[in-house]
């Protein structure tokens, strides 16, 4: 059976971080668009503090493929925010406080590395609110770090489909999807392609929801201007306040936040700054991660994709990927072999 006359190039179901990207990246290629989308209680999306650090903090390495996701999500996301007239992303640089010496030796170590050199270095610079926080064993700077306002990206894009009558606030259950010989159809939409951008609330092969938990918290007179990191990342929004996270939880993800978390998360960071610290809110979200912590993309259908598994740097990862797809889906151009969601059977 045929379907009638396709509505629209590419339907997408859920609009968390993964749906905004593609949609956008789609809409940019001059692809007629549906999401459908109703914001479900726990989706990391909503909560995210959108930190991108291309430095894997503990062993002092670089993340997968730094130079080239860091370069795509920014050049992503300052041309949204050109487009829509907001700022999304933020620059910041990120201050590593060294736990031990260890830590302090191995990052130093970094810096003679012809790789990583370009992203670490030691800092011995005079900073007044830096200066301040204990730190017998120095600390260290990735300069190429950055933060993007997530929640505020998720809403102009969603203002944007809504005006373009390009969202759909509506569920989609399994038995709302009609699969014709040469296309897809759910409710009045039909398309040659759906995409799944589910995040956690998906069963894809691979995919393992992990539930992170942060606070966003008053400090007077900290006046910090970067993220600064030992344990708990600390991320400055001005005017005394900041975010604090995060945990990585694996078991029982879906039971929102906890005293557990709360309580270490406010002892790290008393630890971290020697003040009084007023806890304004604690969120929680959770992430769909993947057991290789590589994403999940390809096709899982004739006219079906997969979108997922961007887990906790999936503000750095979703352009990539994004960009990934559209140059299988539309292209021809072979996925990735590292994201291809097949690799899990």
């Amino acid at each position: 059976m045929r379907a009638p006359s396709f509505t629209h190039d590419v339907i997408i179901i859920g609009q968390g971080l993964a749906g905004t990207v593609l949609s956008a990246t789609l809409q940019q290629r001059g692809r007629r668009v549906v999401v459908f989308d109703v914001p479900l209680a726990g989706r990391a999306s909503e909560v995210a503090a959108g930190l991108v650090n291309p430095v894997v903090l503990r062993r002092t390495v670089l993340t997968w493929r730094a130079s080239e996701m860091l370069a795509i999500a920014g050049a992503f996301y300052r041309d949204l925010g050109l487009q829509y007239d907001k700022a999304f992303w933020h620059p910041m640089p990120l201050v590593a406080i060294f736990p031990t010496a260890q830590e302090a030796g191995i990052w130093e170590l970094r810096t003679k590395d012809p790789e990583t050199m370009r992203f670490v270095r030691m800092d011995t610079s005079a900073d007044q609110a830096l200066d301040a926080l204990p730190q017998p064993y120095g600390r260290g700077v990735v300069d190429r770090s950055a933060w993007v306002d997530v929640k505020a990206l998720l809403a102009a894009h969603r203002n944007e489909l809504r005006a373009g009558d390009a969202l759909r606030e509506q569920r989609v259950e399994a038995g709302d999807i009609i699969r014709y010989d040469d296309g897809i159809g759910i409710h009045d939409c039909s398309a040659p392609l759906v995409v799944h951008c589910a995040g956690p609330f998906a069963e894809v092969p691979g995919l393992v929801p992990v539930k992170g938990e942060g606070l966003t918290v008053r400090i007077p007179g900290l006046h910090l201007d970067r993220i600064v990191h030992r344990g708990v990342f600390l991320l400055p929004l001005g005017a005394d306040v900041y975010r604090v996270g995060a945990t990585f939880a694996w078991d029982d993800v879906w039971s929102g936040p906890s005293e557990e978390a709360r309580h270490y998360l406010l002892d790290r960071t008393e630890r971290l700054v020697e003040r009084e610290v007023e806890v304004l809110d604690h969120w929680c979200g959770v992430r769909p991660a993947s057991k290789d912590r590589r994403p999940l993309l390809g096709r899982i259908g004739t006219h079906e994709v997969v979108f997922n598994g961007l887990g906790s740097r999936g503000v750095m990862l979703a352009p990539w990927c994004a960009q990934q797809l559209c140059g299988h889906l539309l292209d021809g151009a072979p996925l990735d072999v590292e994201v291809r969601v097949e690799r899990f059977g």
